[in-house]
């Protein structure tokens, strides 16, 4: 892969970790509960990706083995949006996203054992270095516990999605993979759904009068189906299918710490729209700078350490 090719990845993923960002934001403003709020999302998002082109074919194209791995992830992924959902719900959206970046160290462990690619001893100093800005960036009470251990699960699952998707991804076609993942999130939840709220399914219908959101954005209380539609089709539609392309060239863990970025880009948006800059601390700014110190660390390390000596004659 070219220099260009690999230029294109980091464009790619850092995009797709902006539109992350902004999905905090979203899950903050739309009312639904995190089962419900995911649900919507996951069919909302098979739409908006099979109306792009080669996308059933690119399906079709996939061994039916392979097909059956993708479907397993798909609820592994299902699991993590629930649990960041959660996590946002039960606390705010700074600490939910701060807990999503400890999902580098997981995939430093992670990936080596499910890809066999070898351990690399930098690979858990940057995740421990991302660590330390998390626990700086979390400098808040007992209040906040619960919303910490649920995004720690959150972390763990999102990790653990991208080294499997980093293992069996391939050649196969990026935007494929994510509809197959998607609808059998949407499939695992619809069946959680029933199973758990089988007389009170009203709780899910897009048709409530309890929709509009409480919280004000550009201005304006919006009903959660608009908030719904950017979620599912930006944030999660396009930005997860950027994500799966970009893995074809950078490794789960440089993917992982790109993603450390997510809290940035979302604690900025939560300071403008939901203020909560007053719940922040210089130790924030701190824990802030060593999560983007471990992002732009990376790549120089690993083109030093993953350099192999020429051949001579």
């Amino acid at each position: 892969m070219g220099k260009r090719g690999k230029q294109r990845a980091y464009l790619e993923i850092h995009t797709a970790v902006f539109l992350y960002g902004f999905t905090a934001i979203l899950g903050k403003l739309i009312v639904f509960d995190q089962l419900a709020l995911v649900w919507h999302r996951l069919w909302i998002a098979v739409i908006g990706l099979s109306i792009f082109p080669g996308v059933i074919r690119g399906i079709r194209t996939i061994p039916p083995k392979r097909l059956l791995t993708f479907l397993g992830i798909g609820i592994v992924v299902s699991l993590h949006w629930v649990s960041f959902f959660g996590s946002v719900k039960l606390g705010n959206v700074s600490v939910a996203l701060a807990c999503l970046a400890t999902s580098t160290l997981f995939i430093s462990i992670l990936e080596p054992i499910i890809t066999r690619s070898g351990f690399k001893w930098f690979e858990m100093f940057l995740g421990l270095m991302a660590i330390a800005g998390i626990v700086l960036v979390l400098d808040v009470g007992e209040a906040y516990y619960r919303s910490i251990i649920v995004g720690l699960i959150a972390a763990f699952l999102a990790a653990l999605f991208s080294s499997l998707n980093k293992k069996y991804i391939g050649h196969n076609n990026a935007l494929s993979v994510s509809v197959l993942e998607l609808a059998s999130g949407f499939a695992f939840l619809s069946l959680v759904i029933v199973v758990l709220d089988y007389g009170n399914l009203s709780q899910y219908s897009l048709f409530r009068n309890d929709l509009v959101s409480e919280y004000s954005f550009l201005g304006l209380h919006l009903h959660s189906f608009w908030y719904l539609l950017l979620l599912g089709l930006l944030c999660t539609s396009l930005a997860y299918g950027l994500t799966l392309s970009s893995l074809k060239v950078l490794s789960a863990f440089s993917t992982g710490l790109a993603v450390n970025l997510e809290p940035v880009y979302g604690v900025l948006m939560a300071i403008a729209i939901f203020h909560e800059n007053k719940e922040l601390t210089p130790k924030f700014y701190v824990g802030t700078g060593l999560i983007l110190l471990s992002v732009l660390v990376h790549p120089f390390l690993a083109s030093m350490f993953d350099k192999k000596p020429k051949k001579v004659g």
